[in-house]
């Protein structure tokens, strides 16, 4: 929603400015100026990326929408499933655990947690690792460095998506340009015609290097920030799952390994130490 809101703030500005004093609209309106700009671009950004990457910048549309998967409700969640899980492994025995991470979708333990088990892929890196502490993997420098592996692997991926955006934004007014040189080549082919006429074309010319800078530092170049930002923002769950596996591989009781969890996330998404109090105080008996 903040997207859309963004560029509408844009676009006012940008053509209220430029309107208001009396500028005329119509001279903006440059349809083969802008075929030349953003055709280009999109025939670079094709010729400079892989199939993965071209797949996840189509889906990167919805979710900049979106914003970030989780909210605070959904570290709530997060938190108290760990804590039921390293409350299940300490009292067990960490190979108690096997049967859940071996069919998540059937655990009664897992199943209590819609917005986690929704999201596959953090999912997969919870279960990968309760699956190892279960195959006997209990060292966490160990532990903590295949995670780090994993992570920026993963991060290595979700990034891709946003560089390959930042790079077709930074080619804008470049290109932009292009469409203005081929505007003021057009131009001189028409340079026997009235100043009017050689006014509108000199002018449509311009309007390249105007709509190369303002797609570019206006719309692509804030998206992909802003997708970098909700890259960010998901990668704290990944961390906050990290930071109490390895507290628990480390000895601690539960309640303080989902502590040292809670710690990694930022403000807007961490929920209070009583607010986590009062969640596992809720916890269904039969799973805890």
């Amino acid at each position: 929603m903040l997207v859309i809101v963004g560029s509408l703030v844009v676009i006012f500005a940008v053509v209220g400015g430029y309107a208001i004093p009396g500028g005329h609209l119509a001279v903006l309106f440059q349809p083969f100026e802008l075929m030349i700009i953003l055709g280009a671009a999109v025939g670079a950004f094709i010729t400079g990326n892989t199939k993965t990457i071209l797949s996840g910048a189509g889906k990167s549309f919805g979710r900049m929408l979106k914003g970030p998967r989780h909210k605070r409700d959904s570290y709530v969640e997060l938190l108290s499933l760990l804590y039921q899980v390293f409350k299940l492994a300490r009292s067990k025995g960490n190979l108690a655990l096997e049967k859940h991470v071996e069919a998540p979708e059937d655990s009664e333990l897992f199943t209590q947690y819609p917005q986690i088990m929704s999201d596959h892929h953090a999912m997969m890196f919870l279960c990968d690792y309760l699956r190892l502490l279960t195959m006997g993997s209990d060292n966490p420098h160990e532990l903590e460095a295949l995670m780090d592996e994993d992570l920026d692997s993963h991060h290595a991926e979700e990034t891709a998506v946003s560089g390959a955006l930042t790079n077709m934004a930074d080619a804008m007014p470049a290109l932009g340009i292009v469409a203005a040189v081929l505007g003021v080549i057009h131009t001189m082919g028409s340079i026997t015609e009235p100043p009017e006429i050689l006014g509108e074309l000199i002018g449509a010319a311009l309007v390249g290097t105007f709509a190369g800078i303002l797609i570019s530092y206006g719309f692509v170049g804030p998206l992909a920030h802003a997708l970098g930002n909700i890259i960010e923002a998901d990668g704290r769950f990944y961390r906050c799952i990290k930071s109490g596996i390895l507290a628990h591989v480390a000895g601690h009781p539960p309640a303080i390994a989902v502590e040292f969890a809670r710690k990694t996330l930022s403000t807007d998404v961490r929920p209070s130490f009583y607010e986590l109090e009062e969640a596992f105080e809720n916890l269904s008996p039969a799973a805890a």
